[in-house]
């Protein structure tokens, strides 16, 4: 089956644009289709992401496991299991280390939650 040269019919709309305008038009169509993927990234996380982002904070594969995990029980992972270790450390006036270590041992997790509850960034 030979396919229909219908170039210049689906063209038409395109014709009468220059250089800049095609390249204009090139690009707002290429941002929408990549809006939805960053929109997703944005607002999607998994386990694997926030064990890899804690990894290269400096924490081992346990200790970034057992972070995620609380986290996940807690309801916070949405969160970011990162931002989490941040939060506390900066509302402890803390380093990231301890912070994330005091997560590990199971210890003030009751006082995360109201650092991302109050609105505080």
């Amino acid at each position: 089956m030979k396919r229909a040269d219908d170039f210049q019919d689906r063209r038409k709309h395109l014709a009468d644009l220059s250089d800049e305008q095609l390249e204009a038009r090139f690009w707002e169509l290429a941002e929408k289709l990549v809006d939805p993927i960053i929109e997703l990234g944005y607002k999607n996380t998994s386990p694997s992401i926030e064990r890899s982002v804690l990894l290269r904070m400096g924490f081992s594969s346990v200790e970034a496991k057992s972070i995620v995990d609380n986290a996940i029980d807690r309801g916070l992972i949405g969160k970011g299991a990162g931002h989490i270790v941040y939060k506390l450390a900066k509302a402890k006036n803390i380093g990231i280390r301890e912070a994330g270590l005091m997560l590990v041992d199971g210890a003030s997790w009751d006082e995360v939650k109201p650092l991302f509850n109050g609105g505080a960034k």
